[in-house]
């Protein structure tokens, strides 16, 4: 009959002193039972963040031209001599077709930009090509 008298002393006890251990935690213990849990692998996840352009990329049209043109000595059938901004790559540079797809593509990838068929079909000279890129704020 004890034990029943006490039983309600006890509860009476336990209530009284469960806020005060609440209270007594320290906050970070608090914060971290109320956080989700994440698993460990998310924990340790690389953050990625997106990369977005939003001024030219500063490149200076005497850079562009010195890289351009570089591509272009790149090429064996072109003469290193006759390359000048007023050349065309077909008629002064003695490029065919093809080869002159080939440089715009070599351009793009020069300055790591992709440039749509229907504006590379435009790009014939030099001086084409690095107005192009100095127009191009993803240019770099």
């Amino acid at each position: 009959m004890a034990l029943r008298a006490s039983a309600p002393l006890l509860r009476n006890v336990l209530a009284r002193s469960a806020p005060r251990a609440a209270v007594a935690a320290p906050s970070f213990a608090r914060a971290a039972a109320a956080a989700p849990s994440v698993s460990a692998s998310a924990r340790w996840a690389p953050s990625f963040q997106v990369r977005g352009y939003a001024a030219s990329s500063g490149l200076s049209n005497q850079e562009i031209q010195n890289r351009i043109v570089e591509v272009l000595k790149s090429f064996e059938k072109v003469d290193p001599s006759k390359v000048a901004n007023s050349s065309s790559f077909i008629s002064d540079l003695g490029l065919d077709s093809l080869d002159a797809v080939e440089v715009v593509m070599a351009i793009e990838e020069e300055f790591s930009i992709e440039i749509p068929d229907a504006e590379a079909d435009n790009i014939t000279t030099v001086q084409q090509a690095i107005d192009y890129i100095a127009k191009t704020p993803e240019a770099h």
